[in-house]
């Protein structure tokens, strides 16, 4: 049997580059999680990680925290993360034999999949698993005197199909703003967290629009298709995909899944995109050869189910069909919200509440709050409790388990939480009283923008949580 097959020299260059470009993503993604867990997950945090493993095994959350957990050993799992992020980013172990690669390219993955499988509501996002999806192909890859593995060409091209296959077709069986154009007229106001130019998307005109929703449903239903076609088609729908990612870029803030959706189109760009001269290339040996065919046929017998969701009538959006989160489902806004609510949450200072007492904003670093601040750009960082925070707006079933307690911090000017916080209005002191309100947000017009500098305008609709203050025990007392 001949081998020449396996590898190919003309994916040398692209392969560093998404080697490259992962080895960066990995690294944002353990520094949002050594900045950010010990309010979130720590022992003390809203969703302590020592409370959830009590309660779920290993088998269904496998991690190395199900073994010994406290918020000192997080922090260096995390930081550990950075620090062979940083060197892969560096290319310092380029010239490292096959087997040094292949355990440095695994211990981001072990390390990442243990903070996700006990991450709870807080890393429940589809760029997460397609994190570790990805991830786990990279260890595949072999150094960098050593051309692409085929076989793992293939499986990054299987990747990019369903994350945008997937995508298209949420879409289409979903809202029917998706099928008659419109879902843009509201999209860029009411998505997540808006970016920099997402007013200035917002008030394109309609048509343009609908060109924006027909191009999306061009890249996500038909373009994949030609990925598995011969290049340079191959190249050139990786490039469209690029594009089209790039633009989604620049209208919002969704962490990483749109850089990390490119960086899996990198890999399918070959020496007729990159045109760089390989150095002389290494062959691999027999048991590397036999283990990425192993691998090959692991990953396709966990596509059956992923690859039935596709064309499932009940199709599951960013579903892990496995514990290792090895090979996924994905897609995104099969529905779009009309309308955007806010959750804001408040507090004071005084001993009695009275009907003329004076609330005081927290603000918050990425998601709407004042209405004359210019959102700001975040993306590939992720603001886990901002984001958070636009769930609890829709449904209380996304914030049952967290926002009361989120309070019952402030009110007791947990540092640790502040410091996820733009603002505090009380500069760590406790307030006595808290309360959340529901706000209805929309953005201004290019009028109203002229003669206030607002970005936002925004009217009360509701309440989020009522009035209270922190009981003898540490928890919310209501007030009202």
């Amino acid at each position: 049997m001949g081998w020449a097959w396996f590898t190919d020299p003309d994916y040398w260059a692209s392969k560093l580059a998404f080697q490259r470009m992962l080895a960066a993503l990995y690294l944002v993604a353990f520094l949002v999680a050594a900045n950010q867990f010990r309010a979130l997950l720590g022992a003390r945090g809203l969703l302590p990680i020592p409370k959830f493993v009590a309660r779920v095994p290993f088998r269904r959350a496998p991690s190395i925290f199900q073994l010994y957990y406290s918020d000192t050993f997080f922090a260096s799992v995390a930081w550990i993360g950075v620090a062979v992020s940083a060197v892969l980013v560096l290319g310092l172990t380029d010239s490292a034999s096959l087997w040094v690669s292949l355990v440095v390219w695994a211990v981001p993955w072990v390390l990442y999949q243990s903070i996700v499988n006990v991450g709870q509501i807080w890393y429940s996002f589809g760029w997460e698993s397609l994190l570790l999806e990805t991830g786990f192909l990279a260890i595949f890859l072999g150094p960098a005197d050593m051309a692409a593995p085929v076989p793992v060409l293939w499986l990054l091209l299987w990747v990019l199909f369903r994350l945008e296959f997937g995508a298209g077709m949420i879409k289409l069986r979903g809202d029917r703003c998706w099928r008659d154009l419109t879902c843009l007229y509201y999209h860029h106001e009411t998505q997540p967290m808006p970016g920099p130019l997402s007013w200035y998307f917002h008030h394109l005109p309609k048509p343009l629009h609908k060109a924006e929703v027909l191009a999306s449903h061009f890249t996500q239903l038909i373009v994949p298709f030609a990925l598995f076609a011969p290049q340079p088609a191959a190249g050139i729908a990786a490039l469209i995909m690029i594009v089209t990612q790039l633009w989604l870029v620049i209208s919002g803030n969704f962490s990483w899944l749109n850089f990390l959706t490119i960086t899996i189109a990198v890999s399918a760009l070959d020496s007729h995109l990159l045109p760089f001269t390989p150095p002389p290339l290494t062959e691999p040996p027999l048991w590397f050869r036999v283990l990425v065919l192993a691998v090959t046929a692991l990953v396709l017998v966990l596509s059956y189910r992923p690859a039935r969701n596709l064309i499932s009538r009940s199709q599951l959006m960013n579903y892990s069909f496995d514990r290792l989160h090895l090979v996924n489902t994905y897609g995104a806004f099969g529905s779009i919200t009309k309308t955007r609510h806010e959750v804001i949450i408040e507090a004071t200072e005084e001993p009695e509440l009275t009907p003329d007492t004076v609330w005081h904003e927290y603000e918050f670093k990425g998601k709407p709050g004042n209405l004359r601040r210019w959102p700001r750009q975040f993306a590939p960082y992720h603001l886990r409790l901002d984001w958070l925070m636009w769930f609890a707006s829709l449904s209380s079933q996304y914030s049952d388990s967290w926002l009361q307690p989120l309070a019952e911090k402030l009110l007791a000017a947990d540092r640790a939480t502040l410091k996820l916080l733009r603002r505090d209005p009380f500069d760590g002191r406790r307030p006595t009283y808290l309360r959340a309100r529901l706000f209805r947000y929309r953005f201004t017009t290019p009028q109203e923008h002229r003669e206030t500098g607002d970005w936002w305008v925004r009217e009360p609709v509701g309440r989020a949580l009522k009035a209270g203050r922190l009981g003898p025990d540490g928890t919310a007392v209501a007030a009202e």
